[in-house]
């Protein structure tokens, strides 16, 4: 079983950290090969086909078809690396951004300008308003 991190009690918190880097490693290649022109033409040509070249799980497989961008997070990919997934559908970092939260691109940018979401479901497991952990943290 691997250590606990400081920021496994965050919800929706995925960084990407050497843990995720490890189970994300192939799932970030499909992605980084999607910087060449024929290798995005034969994607678009049979996604399943193309997929068949990398060495994915089936949820990172089923995550990639579905475009279930939180999924791609959570099985260790990096955003930098899935987001050249979301360019070859056209869609912005809003629009990503959005489909994680369940609400639209616009709503979701909408939300950065406004200061970004509510602390309120986010706090640390066990923390309530007016009360914060200092685990990890110096003053």
């Amino acid at each position: 079983m691997a250590a606990a991190r400081d920021y496994d009690d965050i919800p929706g918190t995925y960084v990407f950290d050497g843990r995720q880097s490890q189970q994300g490693y192939h799932l970030n290649m499909f992605c980084m090969s999607l910087n060449d022109e024929a290798n995005r033409e034969r994607f678009r040509t049979d996604e399943a086909a193309y997929l068949d070249g990398f060495d994915l799980t089936s949820p990172q497989r089923t995550a990639v078809l579905k475009r279930d961008w939180l999924g791609l997070l959570q099985l260790g990919g990096n955003i930098y690396y899935t987001f050249k997934l979301a360019i070859l559908d056209g869609l912005s970092m809003q629009d990503v951004g959005g489909a994680m939260s369940g609400v639209t691109g616009g709503e979701f940018a909408q939300m950065m300008i406004d200061g970004g979401r509510s602390i309120e479901g986010n706090r640390r497991v066990g923390e309530s308003a007016g009360t914060h952990s200092s685990a990890g943290h110096t003053s």
